[in-house]
């Protein structure tokens, strides 16, 4: 494990793998790098890969108040170490982030999204206040409700299966980390898609989805990639959001290479 120091002072640590053209993995909410390893894996065969830990989980520091500025720089700190510029695969909420910054003007050569959780119906969206009320249950010591209002408001799971993963062994983990679902909720706002923002994305960009997910997963890639102007879709048959890290891995490393 590497580290590096972000601009205002937080430690951002990171695993190095490969070697070849660098690739900087950027992970979604309720996770952190581990999460992105086996395709890091996959993809270290062809490229150096850089798979951090956003702030706030793992093995990375975190400096409060957050911003979504912030975790930019912590992303041009990564990019820095990986030599001032490189391609980038950023899976869900961390897709946000990733063409955030791509459109803030990061050395992005490349961008690569695996479903960015836009929502074009604005009947299906999370409650507008969902950052608000992480924030406020965690700093009430609720964070195991603050991750059950995560999987069932915003992600939809049925009440059964957040019943039986409260008792599973993983709850820790999410309970650990639960505070930065509010991070997440904040880089995507009132999950509308940014039509301006992407619009602002001057820079060669995939945008994948799974053909067994919900179908809004794909009409949004589709959108997406028609509103970035050097922007293009593809669609990973039989594949939902926990997509299969040997799949992926072949569709991004496809597009790096070309």
């Amino acid at each position: 494990m590497d580290r590096v120091t972000s601009r205002d002072g937080t430690t951002i640590a990171f695993d190095r793998l490969g070697g070849g053209p660098p690739v900087v993995l950027v992970c979604g909410g309720s996770t952190d790098r581990m999460i992105n390893a086996p395709l890091a894996q996959a993809l270290a065969s062809r490229f150096t890969v850089f798979n951090y830990d956003r702030r706030g989980r793992g093995d990375s520091g975190d400096t409060l108040p957050y911003a979504v500025e912030r975790e930019f720089e912590d992303l041009a700190a990564v990019i820095d170490a990986a030599g001032g510029a490189a391609s980038v695969y950023g899976t869900s909420s961390g897709a946000a982030l990733a063409m955030e910054a791509a459109a803030e003007g990061l050395a992005i050569t490349k961008l690569a999204l695996w479903e960015p959780p836009y929502i074009l119906d604005k009947d299906q969206r999370p409650p507008p206040n969902t950052a608000e009320v992480y924030a406020d249950l965690v700093s009430k010591g609720r964070r195991g409700d603050a991750v059950e209002f995560f999987m069932s408001k915003v992600v939809g799971m049925p009440d059964e299966f957040v019943a039986q993963a409260r008792q599973a062994p993983f709850w820790a983990g999410q309970e650990a980390i639960a505070h930065t679902l509010a991070y997440d909720a904040t880089i995507m706002g009132d999950y509308s898609l940014p039509f301006e923002r992407a619009a602002e994305v001057r820079i060669p960009t995939l945008v994948l989805a799974g053909g067994a997910s919900p179908p809004f997963m794909r009409e949004t890639a589709g959108t997406l990639a028609d509103t970035i102007p050097q922007g293009q879709t593809r669609t990973l048959e039989d594949q939902g959001h926990d997509v299969d890290p040997a799949v992926i891995a072949g569709a991004v490393e496809e597009f790096f290479a070309s």
